[in-house]
């Protein structure tokens, strides 16, 4: 018995030993690539992000930041953008607001305007289009009010 002991034991720690030189190597792969690489990789997100901050501060730029036109936006409803995760609202008045698409809950998504409330799919929760407080919860906190800018016809964060 204490043979076979000791040849499990021999091949426990060889195939343990052969899984961490696996590990040991492939960590070792990435590392000794990540300095050579690492030094293009810096320099190429540098400019992409030095390009996106100047064109949001251009001129040209606020063209780009628009959301969407004033008509796009039904009046007493509104639209959810999920790619900037902000949710615009026309109230009856005519008057725009906008909050954040989040929900304070468990950070889902809201996906839907409809009814008067501000939807989110995940558990539930509505929030009023008049000022982003909670209608029905589970969310306890209301969604947190975002600066748009109207333009003429267009609407951009601001």
């Amino acid at each position: 018995m204490t043979d076979s002991e000791t040849t499990r034991r021999s091949m426990m720690l060889g195939a343990g030993g052969a899984g961490l030189a696996v590990v040991l190597t492939a960590c070792g792969g990435t590392d000794s690539a990540a300095p050579a690489d690492g030094g293009s990789s810096a320099s190429q997100p540098a400019p992409a992000s030095s390009a996106a901050e100047g064109s949001g501060a251009s001129g040209s730029g606020g063209e780009a930041n628009v959301l969407a036109k004033t008509a796009d936006i039904p009046k007493g409803g509104g639209k959810v953008f999920k790619e900037q995760k902000v949710v615009v609202i026309q109230t009856s008045d005519g008057q725009f607001k906008a909050f954040s698409a989040i929900c304070p809950h468990q950070g889902c998504t809201c996906n839907a305007v409809s009814n008067g409330t501000i939807n989110c799919p995940c558990h539930g929760s509505k929030f009023s289009i008049d000022d982003g407080s909670v209608t029905a919860g589970p969310a306890k906190q209301p969604l947190e009010e975002k600066q748009i800018k109207v333009d003429g016809d267009s609407i951009s964060l601001a």
